[in-house]
């Protein structure tokens, strides 16, 4: 087994055919068949469906493994590089897309300044998302609601931020400047699915308090959420950072007393090293947060230096 077989079946993971695997490899399609051939004669196990051009079961396990084997070596080079030189190197992060609405200018603005020589490569995406591209190796840190249980992740609380309602005009509520839990049994609202963490958490504590969420209309994005009540739509049950005081039209922020806000933390794989670009992105994280945090209207940071 060698690292061009592995390219070779990562090359036809992520294009699907053994052509675009070729093209992408700079290389002939016989040389990227004649691999993957080689690595399943090596491993005794159909690895790619020749029919489809997808990975079979097995194809899909070795991949896996492929993807953190080739993270860590490009790790090591940017080890190396970083004893002899500044900080260099590619560095990928993932964050849920409230939380980047104000975190990720002022990252990629800080790590310009502290250091240039490193890419960021920046994914936007849920919580899920996020945890299956971390553990695949595909990122190195992610952004996250919490709690998160994987037991390949390891995560660092960052902040909480407030849960509140985004009522627009004309609504019934638009009038109330605090609301309950109360005020919001049997009331029609924008919500994310069940099985999602934020709606999950919302469920647990009206059921605590005994009373239950009506939904309006169920949508598995938040800022697409956020937008349809800024839009007129509905209220929506939301995080402090899915509305931020620049979004124009006519639409208010309530707080809602009783309920309690949502945990937002860093998430990194339990097993291996990050590299030195890595390491760097994710100081570069912690002290946004810290010195940026506060700043945000209803989120409340305590990251302290790790």
């Amino acid at each position: 087994m060698d690292l061009r077989q592995l390219n070779a079946l990562l090359a036809v993971a992520d294009t699907g055919s053994f052509s675009a695997a070729a093209r992408a490899l700079h290389t002939v399609q016989s040389n990227v068949s004649t691999h993957v051939a080689r690595l399943e004669k090596e491993l005794g196990s159909v690895l790619i469906d020749r029919a489809t051009g997808r990975l079979t079961e097995e194809g899909e396990l070795v991949a896996a493994r492929a993807r953190r084997v080739r993270a860590e070596l490009d790790a090591l080079v940017a080890d190396l590089a970083s004893l002899h030189d500044e900080v260099a190197g590619t560095a990928r992060i993932g964050v849920i897309g409230t939380t980047a609405r104000w975190l990720v200018p002022r990252l990629v603005d800080a790590m310009r300044a502290r250091h240039p020589r490193v890419r960021v490569v920046v994914v936007d995406a849920t919580t899920t998302s996020l945890a299956l591209q971390l553990t695949s190796g595909l990122l190195d840190l992610a952004v996250v609601n919490l709690p998160l249980s994987d037991p390949e992740i390891r995560t660092d609380h960052l902040f909480d931020e407030d849960r509140l309602l985004v009522v627009p005009a004309g609504h019934p509520l638009y009038g109330r400047d605090r609301l309950t839990l109360a005020d919001l049994d049997g009331e029609p609202l924008l919500l994310e699915p069940k099985g999602t963490g934020f709606r999950d958490h919302l469920d647990e504590q009206c059921r605590q308090a005994g009373i239950e969420l009506e939904p309006q209309a169920e949508v598995d994005g938040m800022r697409l959420l956020a937008s349809l009540a800024f839009q007129g739509f509905g209220a929506a049950l939301l995080p402090a950072s899915a509305a931020p005081s620049w979004v124009g039209g006519e639409w208010k922020r309530v707080p809602i007393d009783g309920l309690e806000g949502r945990s937002v933390g860093l998430a990194t794989r339990r097993k291996g090293m990050l590299s030195a670009p890595a390491r760097a992105l994710r100081d570069v994280v912690l002290e946004v947060v810290r010195t940026e945090g506060p700043k945000q209207p209803g989120i409340h940071a305590d990251v302290t230096d790790r």
